[in-house]
């Protein structure tokens, strides 16, 4: 990625062959993620891991029966705060996703200018350098994607458009295990439903609203 923003400031006849060779790099990386993830079925129950495992994954805004967590001693470190929010372990706390969105322009636009998208505040769990190299990345004075528009060359937006493609089918993979080790099990488990009928992701989202959101997010970055 590093090499590729460097070609974009270039912008000349050999960096845009570069630019697409390493696109196509990028697409093959990407189907190897997604052939990793659907390999979870392999070596992985979905009812084991929807009864046993994934309650534990269970933030305060993901929890049937939400409870709020006490942080015994706290008042003895004024310099600390209660945390307003705390969400369980979710895909969107991983930073490759984010880069990979970021790099190809991927843009998860917020429902309201004063409420931030659930991608943007999964980056206050990450570590420090990677929410850094994720600004960095996003700061880019020529953005890919626009590079991609504006070059006019139909081998480097086929490039283009194949990398997205493959993160469009990364995002497939991952509703089809969400399906296999979320949607199936609740409908089987003896557990009463939720209230309103709506399954939330780990992190707190409403979990199939959110998985279909994001791929519409990856098919409006194709370019024509």
């Amino acid at each position: 990625m590093r090499v590729t923003m460097d070609e974009t400031f270039v912008g000349d006849v050999i960096a845009v062959g570069r630019i697409r060779e390493y696109l196509h790099t990028i697409a093959g990386v990407i189907n190897e993620l997604r052939m990793l993830l659907l390999d979870v079925k392999k070596g992985c129950d979905p009812d084991v891991y929807y009864n046993q495992v994934r309650p534990w994954f269970r933030g305060e805004d993901s929890a049937e029966n939400p409870c709020k967590w006490v942080f015994d001693g706290i008042e003895k470190y004024p310099q600390l705060r209660v945390p307003t929010e705390l969400s369980g372990p979710s895909a969107g706390q991983s930073s490759m996703i984010h880069v990979l969105d970021a790099f190809l322009g991927v843009d998860h636009q917020a429902t309201s200018p004063d409420r931030p998208t659930f991608m943007s505040r999964m980056q206050t769990y990450m570590p420090k350098n990677h929410r850094l190299f994720l600004d960095h990345l996003k700061a880019n004075p020529r953005p890919l994607r626009n590079f991609v528009m504006d070059a006019h060359n139909p081998e480097l937006l086929e490039a283009y458009n194949h990398a997205v493609k493959s993160l469009k089918e990364f995002r497939d993979a991952h509703m089809i295990i969400v399906t296999l080790y979320v949607v199936g099990p609740a409908r089987r488990t003896v557990k009463p439903a939720p209230q309103n009928g709506l399954l939330k992701g780990t992190g707190g989202t409403e979990l199939v609203k959110f998985l279909k959101n994001t791929r519409t997010s990856t098919i409006d970055a194709f370019l024509e």
